[in-house]
């Protein structure tokens, strides 16, 4: 095999992994993960994260793998613009079921805003795809590094490099137009700022 054939093999491979780890539920999870560990190292933490986890991670991957398991869509990152017309009305409530837990459970001011702004930001790539498909893997990379950032800024610099790599990874594998890219990350950065400060 050629040098040029091997190293576009490798770039496909790394664009593949990026996507993955980039991928809205993974990245997240992890960053909601990171958050608790730095600034709720404690019960109230361990409960915001069981919580989360009950009523948003996990119904979120349950409807993500089975709709792709039956054929509801093409695979779990909802790749398909039409496909998506069936995903929002069941990924929403499933947001406003994450906000009406942290706010019954008196999350921190935060982590409450950011769960209202998670479910504004779907909300909003719901309307757009109307037009486009907005990049939801671009929207929550820069999200989650927005906030990662006022955390920590070492983690949030290192969030940042990974959230530019899911937005090359996109374009890479063509899930994605530019235009489609940018309106995630810059929707992304938007509710990031609002959530964080």
């Amino acid at each position: 095999m050629s040098s040029g054939k091997t190293d576009l093999k490798r770039l496909l491979v790394l664009a593949r992994w990026v996507s993955w780890i980039g991928h809205p539920l993974v990245f997240i999870s992890l960053s909601i993960a990171i958050i608790i560990i730095l600034r709720l190292a404690n019960r109230a933490g361990l409960a915001l994260l069981l919580t989360l986890l009950v009523t948003l991670i996990l119904p979120m991957a349950v409807l993500l793998f089975w709709g792709a398991r039956t054929g509801r869509w093409s695979d779990a990152d909802v790749s398909i613009r039409a496909e998506r017309v069936r995903f929002y009305p069941h990924a929403i409530p499933i947001s406003a079921i994450a906000v009406i837990a942290l706010w019954l459970l008196r999350a921190p001011a935060m982590a409450l805003r950011g769960a209202v702004v998670t479910l504004f930001l779907l909300l909003v790539a719901a309307l757009v795809n109307l037009r486009i498909k907005l990049s939801l893997h671009a929207l929550f990379a820069f999200y989650s590094a927005i906030i990662l950032f006022v955390v920590h800024p070492v983690v949030g610099s290192i969030a940042f490099v990974l959230a530019f790599l899911v937005f090359w990874s996109r374009l890479y594998l063509g899930r994605h137009d530019l235009l489609e890219t940018l309106a995630g990350a810059s929707l992304g950065l938007l509710g990031g700022l609002v959530t964080a400060w």
